[in-house]
């Protein structure tokens, strides 16, 4: 079975890949029809099960998980556990997982009337046992297990999706000598969410160059008319950019414009000889990016930028070098942050770092290495230990002194997306080493 699933599953890939006609005419990948993309997360979703939820379940020591939530009102980490067309809970959802150990393997199923797609068959019938709780308990001490893992956490919020109400009565049913073996399911739940499949990864390249690829139109004449394009303009256009490929971004995206002092417009048209700065994520495939990347608008006569503002780009490049180059497995984010400091300081860079998981959610489970306001660390969150085959939004500032702008300080913001393996951290379709230029 799970060889004829992993071959399904790099057919799916391939297909993906190299198709002609999942390609633009500019070179970018094409957005699947949504079926494709829920034969492609389905795949996915059906190899995490049997492959990445054993593994974290037993490096956390927990044979059995259970996650438990109404409609309307999920536990976070509910939706990566179900198929794409899955939209929501369905009244009150009880998903529980067993490991029964390396021969045997992971048993999933659902307490519900109906089965959730192929993965989870019905465990429950109402004829025979009205109460649904009374029906996750016998099933609970018929396999005996020795710690149950539910999803409460008071330092990450993914991992916190079990109800007050539900917890009561989840104790009630299960009784004293089942409700002594509840425990926090914290790192059993971030390390789901963060760990990415092979396939996964390969195919975030192509994702990124997707997003890449909307910056790249964004800042472009093509959309810009200098002294006419406003900031808001072009954050409408992302808007309507991405909902017309039939994405969603995942925040609402940001456009912002630095130009000299000396100017005297303070308005939000994009003029010639400004520097634009984006942000902007999209989801696709269940994943999620994050981007900010910088443009320069040429004055007349100009066919690059200053000098001073490609030497700042160059010093947010070398501050990404430094923060990658510190990227160690088992090293927390708070040591990965506090290295990267001080190698910056003693460059002489003047900068911050503020790095985040990427994965399932755009802000995502796993070690946060700095905040814009907590450069010192971040307790709890940052207290998690970085695993291989994650993924990473690389962001962070620096700020340079522009010789061409009567030494104004400019702030370059830069974010970039990667996958941390075995290999070292790899951006995900490269990142931005020249300004976009406007002509």
């Amino acid at each position: 079975m799970k060889k004829a699933t992993g071959l399904f599953l790099l057919m799916i890939i391939f297909s993906f890949l190299a198709s002609g006609f999942l390609y633009s005419k500019e070179g970018l990948p094409r957005v699947l029809p949504v079926r494709e993309q829920a034969r492609v997360v389905n795949a996915w979703l059906e190899k995490r099960l049997e492959v990445i939820l054993p593994e974290i379940m037993r490096r956390e020591g927990v044979d059995m998980w259970l996650v438990i939530c109404q409609e309307y009102n999920e536990d976070p980490v509910f939706l990566t556990l179900v198929p794409l067309e899955h939209l929501s809970a369905r009244r009150l959802s009880m998903l529980v997982f067993f490991d029964r150990g390396k021969e045997k393997g992971l048993e999933k199923f659902s307490v519900s009337r109906y089965p959730i797609g192929n993965l989870y068959q019905a465990a429950w019938n109402p004829d025979k046992e009205p109460d649904q709780w009374k029906a996750l308990a016998d099933q609970v001490r018929a396999r005996k297990p020795k710690k149950i893992a539910v999803d409460e956490s008071a330092t990450f919020a993914f991992a916190d999706g079990l109800t007050a109400t539900n917890k009561q009565l989840l104790v009630k049913y299960l009784g004293p000598e089942y409700a002594r073996k509840l425990v926090s399911a914290e790192r059993l739940v971030v390390g789901w969410l963060e760990k990415r499949l092979p396939e996964e990864i390969e195919v975030y390249h192509q994702i990124a160059r997707l997003a890449h690829g909307l910056i790249e139109e964004a800042f472009s004449n093509a959309v810009i008319t200098p002294g006419i394009t406003t900031g808001d303009d072009l954050e409408w256009w992302f808007w309507e950019k991405i909902r017309s490929l039939g994405l969603q971004p995942w925040f609402s995206p940001t456009v912002d414009i630095q130009r000299p002092k000396t100017s005297p417009y303070k308005d939000n048209v994009i003029r010639r000889g400004d520097l634009l700065h984006c942000d902007v994520g999209i989801t696709y495939l269940r994943l999620n990016t994050d981007h900010q990347e910088l443009a320069y608008v040429l004055r007349p006569g100009e066919t690059e930028p200053p000098a001073g503002l490609k030497a700042a780009l160059r010093c947010g490049n070398r501050l990404q070098d430094i923060l990658g180059s510190e990227f160690k497995a088992g090293r927390t984010g708070n040591e990965v942050l506090a290295a990267a400091l001080g190698k910056m300081r003693a460059e002489g860079i003047k900068g911050s770092i503020y790095t985040h998981p990427l994965g399932f959610h755009g802000h995502a489970a796993g070690p946060t290495i700095g905040l814009w306001d907590k450069q010192d660390g971040v307790p709890g969150q940052g207290d998690y230990p970085l695993f291989y085959d994650t993924c990473y939004s690389i962001e962070l500032n620096c700020r340079s002194l522009v010789p061409e702008w009567d030494n104004q300080e400019v702030l370059i913001g830069l974010e970039q997306n990667a996958s941390f393996t075995k290999e070292g951290l790899v951006y995900l379709d490269g990142r931005q080493t020249a300004l976009h230029l406007i002509r």
